[in-house]
């Protein structure tokens, strides 16, 4: 009900919501079923993706058709008990997670190794 309010009032969402949301915490065991059951109750879900390797287990994304969905979602289920975790629910921002993996910085790490151990990748 209060995405009902939200849509009639035309509220203006901060520049943040998005409908893809990143899910922390997450039990590793928890399946796609659970997670469905978990999220659907806050609207029409289009994708969740559930992280399995060891640098992604914990984690997901889930996409909602609608943006307001999205944002009663996060409102709702951030801090909410699964399994004996408390789930960290965010708005998915492209720009902070490529920052964790500056390409640029991964480059010049690369180049300074070369250099020290006399690695060249220039064909001679």
């Amino acid at each position: 009900m209060a995405t009902i309010s939200l849509r009639k009032g035309n509220a203006r969402l901060p520049p943040e919501v998005n409908r893809a949301l990143y899910v922390r915490n997450l039990p590793f065991n928890i399946t796609s079923e659970e997670m469905y059951d978990i999220f659907g109750k806050y609207g029409a879900i289009r994708q969740i993706r559930i992280g399995t390797s060891k640098d992604t287990r914990g984690t997901a994304f889930v996409v909602y058709e609608d943006i307001y969905d999205a944002k009663t979602a996060v409102d709702h289920l951030s801090g909410f008990n699964v399994a004996n975790r408390y789930l960290i629910v965010l708005y998915y921002q492209p720009a902070k997670m490529n920052k964790k993996f500056d390409q640029k910085k991964k480059e010049d790490e690369i180049a300074k190794m070369q250099e020290k151990y006399g690695v060249s990748t220039k064909d001679k």
